[in-house]
């Protein structure tokens, strides 16, 4: 008797076939929308501005030279300076290593923590079913934004108290969705066989529910990277999250929306538009990606 049980088995020679299948499908569907390989593009433009950034920066991201404090763009600085004489280029530059940082800690941790309690509650069932969804509506009952500053305002100011902030309030998101799909998948017959032959529950949803589960799980992961962007910089904006001097986007605007408005506008501009070219490469880019492993566009 077999060890294990699969959905379908498949020679070497016919999974390579799938994949390439799969591969070229997926390459069809991202041509045909130019948005999405538009934020792909601006996805990975920020991975390569922040693994390079300590190379590509021109100058010194935490810097102060009061000499230089409000200067214009030009040739030595090429976006300006801020009120303490640093240069936005290099800020921004090093800003998006915060970004991704706590943006993908966040949402992979968040989104990982939501697929086990969304598959475990949806092949137990029963009371422990209903417990956690009653856990789960509770959690989304409060706006997520609301969540995380309550959050922060009990733990505190720091990178590791906003990435707790943000992962919490994705944790239902990602079990409520995860749980519907769970749910099909336990009445499918190879489940039930899995059962027969004797294996515990932890193996059946590790290596059978879990792998079938991963389409909505990628298209979370995606998704929450965007949202954890704008609640980052929303945090930060705020006094809540990075503090100084750590480049961030949501604090450069902290310290220059509001005063330097009309003497410096370059002080807000270029951060509010790193925040929203970022926003909109990751929601763009997870469209692309829902729309890539959707069955019914596949079937295409």
């Amino acid at each position: 008797m077999a060890s294990d049980l699969n959905v379908a088995y498949e020679s070497p020679l016919e999974e390579l076939r799938s994949r390439r299948s799969f591969l070229r499908r997926t390459f069809n569907l991202f041509s045909k929308q130019p948005l999405g390989i538009v934020g792909g593009a601006i996805v990975l433009g920020m991975f390569l501005v922040g693994i390079f950034a300590p190379y590509i920066a021109p100058h010194d991201p935490i810097n102060i030279a009061f000499e230089n404090m409000l200067m214009p763009p030009g040739p030595v600085y090429p976006l300006g300076t801020d009120q303490f004489g640093r240069d936005i280029l290099s800020r921004l530059i090093y800003g998006a290593q915060t970004a991704l940082f706590v943006s993908f800690t966040a949402a992979f941790i968040g989104s990982s923590i939501g697929l086990v309690f969304g598959v475990t509650s949806a092949y137990i069932g029963g009371r422990f079913d209903l417990m956690i969804q009653r856990l789960v509506d509770v959690f989304q009952a409060f706006p997520l934004i609301i969540m995380a500053l309550i959050i922060v305002s009990i733990f505190g100011s720091s990178v590791q108290n906003v990435i707790i902030a943000i992962t919490i309030p994705f944790i239902p998101d990602c079990a409520r969705v995860v749980r519907s799909t769970a749910l099909a998948l336990r009445e499918i017959p190879y489940i039930d066989a899995a059962r027969a032959n004797g294996f515990s529950g932890a193996r059946i949803v590790l290596r059978h529910m879990v792998p079938n589960v991963m389409a909505p799980y990628l298209i979370m992961v995606t998704t929450f990277a965007g949202h954890a962007i704008l609640i980052e910089a929303s945090l930060s904006y705020l006094g809540l999250g990075v503090q100084e001097p750590t480049p961030a986007w949501g604090l450069m605007l902290q310290g220059g929306a509001e005063e330097y408005a009309e003497s410096a506008p370059w002080v807000a501009i270029w951060p509010g538009v790193a925040i929203s070219l970022a926003v909109f490469g990751f929601n763009m880019f997870g469209d692309a990606v829902r729309d890539a492993l959707d069955p019914k566009l596949r079937s295409q």
